[in-house]
C-alpha cells in the first residue's frame, strides 16, 4: 500500500455543499472528499458549509461550522465573512444547480464574489445546452473560481466549448470511491437473506428519472430464463419529491410488479443507507443496472461506485455511462427498452467468463478512483490554485464594503402577528393595537394579500407556507360566487358575507393571488383549486372600470403566463387591460403630469408596475417607456426635498388631485409596498441600479426612515403598524399593513438572484 502524502502548504481548507446526514448525493460526495483529504493530511484543518433545505437543518458533525440557508442570500453573505474573517487558505464548492438558492443557483455567486482566498470549483452537471441563466451562472461561477474539477472528459469539453472555460484551467479527477476488495457476489448475500439468488441491483435516491419501471417491465424474461433472480431497489424516496409528492412513484413500481407477476422478485430497501452497508449491498449484488432516462447526465456517483467494486454493470447511455463503461469495462442498453434489457441481463448471466471479465476490468480501472487517490489529486489542484492565485494576483486584504456596494441586511423573517391574525376561517380584517378586532371581520383584500404572502414564502422555503397558502385559498374560493363570476368582499365574524359582489379592486387584487399561485407555487395541491377559481373569475375583470383593478389583475396574469404561456384567452385579456391603461396614460400625460389619472391616491405604483411588465411580455415599447417614465416621475414625487433624501408616500388623508395640495399624512404601509414591487420589476427589466436603490430607499418607510423618523415596522410582533400620522404611527397593527411590509420583504428576499443576474450582466 503506497504511503499516504501528509505534507501541504495549505493549512485550512473549507467546503461547501451539501453534507451528511442530509440524503442526496452532494451530501455523500462532498462528505467523503472532505473526511478523504481530512485522513491523508493530518496536518490540514477541514471543515463544512452545508446549504440546509429546511428550516430545522440537520444534525451535523463536528466538521461543520457553518450552515447557509438555501433560499436566504443573506446567509451566503455572511458566510462569506465568516470564511474571510477565519483564516481559511482555501475553499473548495460543490457546484451543482439545484443545491443553491436563486435562479438556477445564483445565490452562490454572492458568497464566491466576495471570497478573498483560491477557489477551487467541482462541477457535477455541465448541460450541453443550458438555458440563458444556467449559461450564465456557471459561466460566472468559473470565472470566479482559480481552477475547475470536472469528473469526465466530456465534462472538460463542454466546459471549453458551451461555456468558454481554458483547458488550462480544467483539472479531471474522477469520483472517489471506497476503497473495497474483488469479492465473490454470495460473500454478502446471507446478510440480505438472498443466499442462492442470482441479485439484481439499482440504488440511489427514488424518483422518476430512474427508469426502474424498464427494470421491472423486463423482470418477466429475465425471470422465465433465470428463475432464482431478484432485484433489490435500495434507496429512500428523494426528500424534495416525497414532499411534492409523498411515494407515488414507489408505489406505481410496487403496482407494476404485481401487475407483471413478478411482486416475489422485487425487493425494495426505503431508507438512505451509509457508505458501510452502500459497500455490503453492492458485494452482495450479481449485475447493477442504472436504467436512467436522461442521457444528460455527466456523472453518477451510483455508478462510479459499482463500477470501481468490480460488478458487472448494464447501463443506459447517458454520458457518464458511455465513458465510464466503455472498452468493455461494462454493457450500455437503448433507453426505455425493456427487451434490450432483458436481452443484456440474460447474456451476461449465460456467458459468466464474460460476466466476470468485465468486473476485473471494471475494478482495475476503478483503482485510480479510491478516495485516497482522489484525495492527493484534489490537494493536487488546490496547490495549484494557491500557487497561481499568489503569482497571478496580489493578495486582497479584507475590505468592508461600503453601502452602496452592499446593502444593509434585511430585518429577519417573522411571522407571528400573521399567525395571530389568522384564525381557522381565515385572515382577520383589523386590530386594535396587537388584538384582532374580531367586530370588523374579515375581507376577501386581505386574504389575497395574505395568500400571495404564503407563495412568496412557499419560494423561500418556508415550511409554513402550504398550511397558510390552503387557509387562505379557501377563504378566495368561498368568496367566489358563482352566479356574477365576482368576488365578495366583506365576511363578517359569524361569517355571513355582507354583499353580494365586491369592488373592482378587491376582483382584481383576487386575480393577483391566483396567478402567483399558479405561477410560482410548486404544490399541485393548490393549483388545481387556484386554477378553477383563476378561470372563472378572470372573464368579470373587463367589466370593471378601476384601472387599480386592471393593475393587480394584469400583475396576476403575468406570474399566471410566466408557467402557462400558452393560455390565448389569458393573453387576450392581458392585451386588453394594458392597452386600457396605455390610453389612459396618453390621455392624461402632460410634461408637469405623467400620470395615469387627474390624481394619485392608493397603491400608485401598482400602475407602472402593470405597465412594465406587460411591455416586457406582449412585447410593447410604449408600455415599457409609459411604465418607466411614470415610475421615474412618481418616485422623484414620494422623496422628500433633501438630496437623496427619504421616502414620502402620497398621503391617505385626501391623496393628491392635479393642480392641488398633495396631502403629507396620513401615509400607508400598502403605498410602501406597491413602491418597492415596481422598482424591482424596473431593476429587472432596465438593469438601472437607481431602481434598486428606489426599492430600498422605500422599504427603509418602514424601518425608521421617514418624515418622523420612528419605525412602522414592529419587529418584537413581525407586524407592521398601520400608518403614519403627522405626529405619530398608528399603533394598530393590522392585516393590510402587515401584509404590505411581508409581502415588500418577501419580493426584496426573491428579487436578490435577480439583481444578481441582471448585475453580471450589465
Amino acid at each position: 500500500m503506497e504511503d499516504s502524502s501528509t505534507n501541504s502548504t495549505i493549512n485550512r481548507i473549507a467546503f461547501i455543499g451539501n453534507y451528511l446526514p442530509r440524503q442526496c448525493g452532494i451530501a455523500t460526495f462532498t462528505t467523503d472528499l472532505c473526511e478523504a483529504i481530512a485522513t491523508e493530511y493530518g496536518d490540514t484543518t477541514c471543515i463544512a458549509l452545508p446549504v440546509n433545505d429546511v428550516e430545522p437543518g440537520y444534525a451535523y458533525p463536528a466538521r461543520v461550522r457553518f450552515e447557509l440557508t438555501e433560499k436566504d442570500i443573506d446567509s451566503y453573505r455572511r458566510a462569506a465573512d465568516f470564511l474571510n474573517i477565519n483564516n481559511v487558505d482555501l475553499v473548495c464548492l460543490q457546484f451543482e444547480y439545484g443545491i443553491f438558492g436563486g435562479r438556477a443557483g445564483s445565490h452562490i455567486l454572492a458568497l464566491l464574489r466576495e471570497l478573498r482566498m483560491p477557489i477551487v470549483t467541482t462541477l457535477h452537471t455541465i448541460l450541453r445546452d443550458p438555458d440563458p441563466d444556467q449559461r450564465r451562472v456557471l459561466e460566472e461561477v468559473a470565472a470566479l473560481s482559480d481552477r475547475v474539477i470536472v469528473m469526465s472528459k466530456r465534462g472538460a469539453g463542454f466546459l471549453q466549448e458551451v461555456y468558454r472555460v481554458l483547458p488550462e484551467k480544467i483539472d479531471l479527477i474522477p469520483h472517489g470511491i471506497p476503497d473495497v476488495p474483488f469479492v465473490d457476489p454470495s460473500f454478502h448475500k446471507d446478510l440480505f437473506g438472498v443466499e442462492g439468488k442470482i441479485v439484481l441491483l439499482s440504488f440511489g435516491l427514488l424518483s422518476a428519472n430512474k427508469g426502474i419501471e424498464n427494470v421491472i417491465a423486463a423482470l418477466p424474461a429475465i425471470v422465465a430464463r433465470y428463475p432464482n433472480v431478484v432485484y433489490i431497489i435500495l434507496g429512500a424516496t428523494h426528500p424534495h419529491v416525497k414532499r411534492l409528492d409523498g411515494e407515488t412513484y414507489r408505489l406505481s413500481l410496487q403496482w407494476m410488479a404485481q401487475e407483471k407477476g413478478v411482486e416475489g422478485q422485487v425487493i425494495f430497501y426505503n431508507r438512505f443507507v451509509s457508505s458501510e452497508e452502500l459497500v455490503k449491498f453492492i458485494g452482495a449484488s450479481d449485475i447493477y443496472l442504472t436504467p436512467y432516462l436522461n442521457p444528460a447526465q455527466i456523472v453518477s456517483g451510483t455508478l462510479a461506485y459499482t463500477l470501481g467494486a468490480g460488478k458487472a454493470v448494464i447501463s443506459t447511455p447517458y454520458w457518464y455511462a458511455e465513458e465510464m463503461l466503455a472498452e468493455g469495462r461494462g454493457a450500455l442498453v437503448p433507453f426505455r427498452d425493456p427487451a434490450a434489457l432483458a436481452e443484456q441481463v440474460i447474456n451476461l448471466l449465460d456467458n459468466e467468463a464474460k460476466r466476470h471479465a468485465m468486473r476485473k476490468q471494471a475494478y482495475l480501472f476503478g483503482r485510480a478512483m479510491i478516495w485516497p487517490k482522489v484525495a492527493r489529486r484534489y490537494m493536487e489542484s488546490f496547490e495549484r490554485a494557491r500557487a497561481e492565485r499568489r503569482h497571478f494576483t496580489p493578495s486582497p486584504g479584507f475590505t468592508v464594503k461600503a453601502l452602496d456596494e452592499r446593502p444593509g441586511e434585511l430585518p429577519p423573517l417573522k411571522l407571528d402577528h400573521l399567525r395571530h391574525m389568522t384564525d381557522e376561517t381565515g385572515m382577520l380584517q383589523h386590530a386594535i393595537f396587537t388584538v384582532p378586532n374580531y367586530r370588523e371581520g374579515y375581507s376577501t383584500d386581505d386574504n389575497a394579500r395574505a395568500l400571495m404572502v404564503s407563495a412568496l414564502l412557499e419560494a423561500l422555503g418556508n415550511g409554513e407556507a402550504f398550511e397558510l397558502a390552503s387557509r387562505y385559498l379557501a377563504f378566495i374560493w368561498y368568496a367566489f360566487n358563482t352566479e356574477t363570476g365576482r368576488f365578495r368582499n366583506f365576511m363578517d365574524y359569524r361569517r355571513h358575507w355582507l354583499e353580494d359582489g365586491g369592488s373592482d379592486d378587491s376582483h382584481g387584487r383576487a386575480l393577483w393571488a391566483l396567478g402567483t399561485v399558479l405561477g410560482r407555487s410548486n404544490t399541485p395541491a393548490l393549483h388545481s383549486m387556484a386554477g378553477r377559481v383563476f378561470e372563472q373569475a378572470l372573464p368579470a375583470i373587463r367589466d370593471t372600470t378601476s384601472p387599480r383593478a386592471w393593475a393587480f389583475a394584469l400583475i396576476g396574469i403575468h406570474e399566471y403566463l410566466q408557467r402557462f404561456a400558452g393560455d390565448r384567452r389569458a393573453s387576450q385579456v392581458r392585451e386588453e387591460l394594458a392597452g386600457r391603461l396605455l390610453r389612459l396614460y396618453q390621455s392624461h400625460r402632460s410634461d408637469e403630469w405623467r400620470w395615469y389619472e387627474a390624481g394619485l391616491t392608493y397603491c400608485n405604483a401598482a400602475l407602472p408596475h402593470a405597465m412594465l411588465m406587460c411591455g416586457q411580455s406582449i412585447p410593447n415599447n410604449a408600455m415599457t417607456e409609459a411604465g418607466l417614465e411614470s415610475l421615474n416621475w412618481l418616485a422623484d414625487l414620494q422623496r422628500a426635498d433633501a438630496a437623496g433624501g427619504h421616502f414620502v408616500p402620497i398621503g391617505s388623508n385626501g391623496f393628491y388631485q392635479r393642480g392641488g395640495e398633495r396631502a403629507r399624512f396620513d401615509q400607508q404601509p400598502v403605498e410602501t409596498q406597491a413602491m418597492v414591487s415596481a422598482c424591482l420589476e424596473a431593476y429587472r427589466i432596465t438593469g438601472d441600479k437607481r431602481w434598486r436603490k428606489e426599492a430600498r430607499r422605500a422599504f427603509e418607510w418602514f424601518l425608521g426612515r421617514n418624515d418622523l423618523n420612528l419605525p412602522i415596522y414592529d419587529p418584537t410582533t413581525g407586524g407592521c403598524r398601520d400608518g403614519l400620522h403627522p405626529d405619530r404611527p398608528n399603533e394598530n397593527q393590522g392585516a393590510e399593513s402587515t401584509l404590505a411590509f411581508l409581502q415588500a420583504l418577501l419580493e426584496l428576499r426573491l428579487a436578490e438572484n435577480t439583481l444578481l443576474s441582471v448585475e453580471t450582466q450589465s
